[in-house]
């Protein structure tokens, strides 16, 4: 795989539906698994979004999932390559898919199989926990056998940073709580930030403050949250320039003020930036 590691990580080198890429969050291999090849599907419309507008006529069944995801599973070891995680992401929200559940508990069971050293990762906005059956598969499956790693992405803190950068009908305070019903029901999640501007502003500093007591309360649970990942914007995006990359030392600086926040209350949860 030649692809840069980073700016081609959409590049779905290995097919519509499992895509092996090097992820900078992973540290290395990820086997990637979309749950819409045909279009894009979120109830987030984040303008640095890299999912540009298309159409195709893939179906994603589940069999075909397995199948292919033996398959990359077996190249990888052919060629000595450690496979750091088998990850859902995709083309859009995977909670949102009829075949989520389905499709998770399967790529559960493969990993288990073939690659026990690598993590079972979904990377979520958090949406699905708005649905109680979704609710519950996640809490069973990060809390017992699954193992499951729920990647939660925690954007905004405040109503007005929400709208700028998620851009969802989804109530931000409806959100919010949810994620907290989430965090009390014992079931253990990593919190993942997008840091950017958009049209040309930082977050402002009544969001930052917000963040970092929303984060705070929520690590506060004992044993929720696993880690923080705070990441910038690093791929092209279609609404682009309207959202640009912040300089690393503003990455950092956020770093920085969680950690100290987690000091002062004796948190040891790992806060980890990714340029």
């Amino acid at each position: 795989m030649n692809a840069d590691p980073v700016k081609d990580h959409r590049s779905r080198e290995g097919g519509a539906i499992i895509y092996p890429v090097y992820s900078r969050r992973s540290k290395g291999l990820s086997i990637g698994i979309n749950l819409f090849p045909d279009r894009k599907q979120c109830l987030f419309d984040c303008p640095y979004c890299e999912i540009f507008p298309f159409e195709t006529d893939i179906v994603f069944t589940v069999k075909t999932m397995k199948t292919a995801l033996v398959s990359a599973i077996n190249e990888a070891k052919k060629s000595h390559i450690p496979i750091m995680d088998i990850c859902f992401s995709g083309n859009g929200e995977p909670t949102m898919s009829p075949n989520f559940m389905e499709a998770v508990s399967e790529a559960a069971i493969i990993r288990k199989q073939l690659a026990s050293e690598a993590k079972l990762v979904v990377i979520t906005n958090g949406t699905g926990l708005l649905d109680p059956s979704v609710f519950k598969f996640l809490v069973n499956s990060c809390t017992y056998g699954m193992e499951l790693h729920l990647w939660l992405k925690i954007d905004a803190a405040t109503e007005r940073w929400y709208n700028n950068i998620n851009r969802s009908s989804v109530l931000h305070n409806t959100l919010l709580s949810r994620i907290h019903d989430f965090a009390v029901s014992s079931a253990p999640f990593t919190v993942q930030t997008m840091l950017c501007k958009v049209n040309g502003i930082l977050p402002p500093q009544e969001e930052v403050s917000a963040w970092i007591k929303l984060i705070t309360d929520l690590a506060v649970l004992p044993q929720r949250i696993r880690a923080v990942h705070i990441y910038g914007k690093a791929r092209s995006a279609w609404e682009d320039p309207l959202t640009e990359e912040v300089p690393a030392a503003v990455l950092e600086d956020r770093a920085d003020l969680l950690r100290n926040s987690f000091g002062n209350t004796g948190i040891q949860v790992p806060v980890e930036v990714y340029e």
